[in-house]
């Protein structure tokens, strides 16, 4: 099946309040540009470096979304372009991220990282670090990033109940949150669900699905 045909059938499945997002990591831009040709315009990497290489030689309409685990020394390379930032799980990276984006005059969309899996090797804030941080004054200050969100992902299990739980827990943080509104938090986006359990993510409330291998097919290592 082609690029085309996976993304039509993908997106026919999708709510239209549910944004989808490309995972094109490790892909070529060749095949990139068939989603592009498509009219996909959204697409996730999880590597500074693989993203801005792309963004160079890609179309500019695209709207680059950084996916991945994201250290502070790499937010100056794709703060002149990124569209939105899912993994920011301290005040320490958003604050460098504020840095970043005054330098190019612009507000970055950023989705707070919510640790919801019980494995530990994923990332993420819990409960009360993130309510610290939305009611912190460090928070307050910065100006030049806005907090669109959360995002979270779910144990990696064939247990659908488990990843039920996970992305429902998150969802509930997410609706507390929504009376933390201020200048530079405006809760929008809920970005939960890959290619195994987006639709377990699309029935418990996410707003944004990040599938890859459904429609590029397996990772190139």
């Amino acid at each position: 099946m082609s690029i085309a045909t996976n993304l039509q059938k993908i997106k026919s499945t999708l709510p239209e309040n549910v944004t989808l997002v490309a995972v094109s990591k490790t892909k070529p831009v060749s095949t990139l540009m068939q989603a592009y040709d498509a009219g996909h315009r959204v697409f996730g990497e999880n590597k500074v470096q693989e993203m801005v290489a792309k963004w160079e030689e890609m179309p500019k309409d695209i709207q680059w979304h950084m996916i991945g685990h994201l250290q502070r020394n790499k937010v100056k390379y794709m703060a002149e372009f990124v569209s939105l930032i899912h993994g920011v799980d301290s005040l320490k990276l958003l604050k460098e991220i504020d840095k970043q984006a005054k330098k190019h005059k612009r507000v970055i969309d950023c989705l707070l990282q919510i640790h919801i899996a019980t494995e530990d090797t994923k990332f993420g804030m819990d409960e009360e670090e993130v309510n610290m941080l939305l009611g912190s004054v460090d928070f307050a200050m910065l100006q030049n990033i806005k907090v669109v969100g959360l995002m979270g992902m779910a144990t990696f299990t064939d247990d659908q109940e488990q990843i039920k739980k996970e992305f429902l827990f998150l969802k509930a943080l997410y609706d507390n949150l929504q009376e933390m509104n201020t200048a530079n938090c405006d809760l929008s986006t809920l970005s939960m669900g890959m290619s195994g359990d987006y639709q377990i993510a699309i029935q418990c409330g996410s707003t944004m699905v990040r599938i890859g291998s459904s429609i590029f097919g397996a990772r190139n290592y």
